[in-house]
């Protein structure tokens, strides 16, 4: 595919990187030229030094012939205008990020594949429904669901008390007489490789782990692992931005007792107005006294969302100090992101990074659904429609000839999760998630063009 992105930042980048694995033709557009060079000299890929809004500049990235135009740069109405003139100039597919949800709330109000926007992303909205997941799944750093929760994909370290501890995968399922989960990714400590398990494969003590599960499986998971969900019932939400106002939304409407701390005041008074069954407060969650008086150890559950990623981060380890059971903090560095795992708080959340990660998606073939990526992990999580034609229909599981680096982790038939094991026969329309390294993409979407 001719991709042209629009935005040399974190989002472009990241972009940029993941299809750096395979064999895209990739033009990166951006006005700064120190964020080309950087991308230019890590990257092989062509880049521009233009406005992307300019008429000659698109025309010169070759856009008549670009099948896909995403516009990631920090402005969403920049986002707009360049998919709208890229779509009169030729280009077959745009994506436009945005930060303000109402446009996608509204969508059907309003015909945005008439001006020329086939998809819009908005990050807010994203990192808000990440959190959703994460405070519904206490007992595991990561969590994604798949056809609305027929399958869900759930992250955890392995403790040291951990039933799982020491055995091998086989000797796991054995501890049941039916299997409703299934290990697709261990990264062991102090190890930067990540191998996608076999019947033979070793849990050790502090290894990431992944699993695809079942609603029934997350229970049998709990068992192995020795985690259980905590009860989530009072939340603190520092900073009112778009994140913070879609979370304390979807909280207080899910009957969660929601207390949310907002530096400015116009703001807090706005954000009061708007959010009925929400406790706003006007101040400064930096200050440890205002979240002592606001009785942050009393809360089951701390989110951090304020623009600066310092402040979260340490908001986040004041309430962990103080006996909160999950912290969660969104960051806007992703070498923070990188560190995760080892700096105290349960969950860092990057929206550019969830942003990415959903444009990826539109750029995968085999009918790719959806697409996500493991923190920490370089590994990929893949929901395939399955089609009549088909690879993946010829013969059961085993017969396949799957690459090795990757594996079949769930299905979903009829609505219903299934975990397949090597006699499975894969369908028509069955929709298929699979875990797999990013080097043997290109292999697995074979078995489903």
């Amino acid at each position: 595919m001719k991709i042209i992105i629009a935005g040399a930042g974190e989002v472009g980048y990241h972009l940029a990187k993941l299809l750096s694995y395979e064999s895209h033709e990739i033009t990166l557009i951006d006005e700064n030229k120190e964020r080309l060079i950087y991308s230019d000299t890590r990257l092989d890929i062509k880049t521009i030094q233009d406005n992307a809004t300019s008429v000659s500049c698109l025309k010169n990235a070759d856009i008549r012939n670009a099948d896909l135009l995403i516009a990631v740069t920090s402005s969403e109405t920049t986002n707009i205008a360049i998919c709208v003139i890229a779509k009169q100039l030729g280009a077959k597919k745009t994506i436009a990020r945005i930060s303000d949800p109402e446009l996608i709330s509204n969508k059907e109000e309003i015909d945005f594949a008439a001006l020329g926007i086939d998809e819009l992303i908005s990050t807010e909205e994203l990192a808000a429904h990440e959190i959703q997941g994460l405070i519904d799944n206490t007992a595991f750093q990561d969590s994604h669901e798949f056809e609305n929760g027929a399958l869900i994909m759930l992250g955890m370290k392995i403790a040291k008390t951990a039933p799982i501890e020491g055995k091998t995968v086989k000797e796991a399922a054995d501890m049941f007489g039916e299997i409703n989960f299934m290990p697709v990714a261990i990264k062991h400590k102090d190890s930067q490789e990540t191998i996608i398990p076999r019947g033979d494969s070793v849990f050790n003590r502090e290894d990431i782990l992944y699993f695809i599960t079942t609603p029934e499986g997350v229970e049998q998971i709990q068992k192995i692992s020795g985690i259980f969900n905590e009860e989530i019932k009072d939340v603190m939400i520092l900073g009112g931005s778009g994140i913070g106002y879609i979370t304390a939304v979807d909280l207080a409407e899910n009957d969660f007792n929601v207390k949310l701390i907002e530096r400015d005041k116009s703001k807090a008074i706005g954000l009061a107005e708007k959010l009925p069954d929400t406790l706003v407060i006007y101040g400064d969650g930096r200050d440890v006294d205002l979240l002592t008086e606001e009785n942050v150890d009393e809360m089951d559950a701390f989110i951090a969302v304020t623009g600066r990623s310092e402040t979260n981060i340490m908001a986040c380890l004041v309430a962990k100090s103080k006996g909160v059971k999950r912290t969660i903090a969104l960051v806007e560095n992703i070498d923070f992101f990188k560190l995760s795992k080892n700096i105290g708080i349960d969950t860092l959340i990057n929206k550019k990074i969830l942003a990415a990660n959903s444009i990826f998606r539109y750029i995968r073939k085999g009918e790719v659904l959806e697409m996500t990526m493991l923190n920490n992990v370089e590994a990929e999580i893949l929901e395939f429609n399955v089609h009549e034609d088909s690879k993946i229909t010829r013969s059961i599981i085993r017969d396949l000839s799957f690459p090795r680096d990757a594996i079949i982790g769930g299905v979903v038939r009829n609505k219903k999760g299934l975990i397949p094991l090597g006699g499975f026969q894969i369908q028509k329309d069955d929709k298929v998630v699979v875990c797999c390294l990013p080097t043997v993409v290109p292999k697995v979407e074979k078995f489903f063009n």
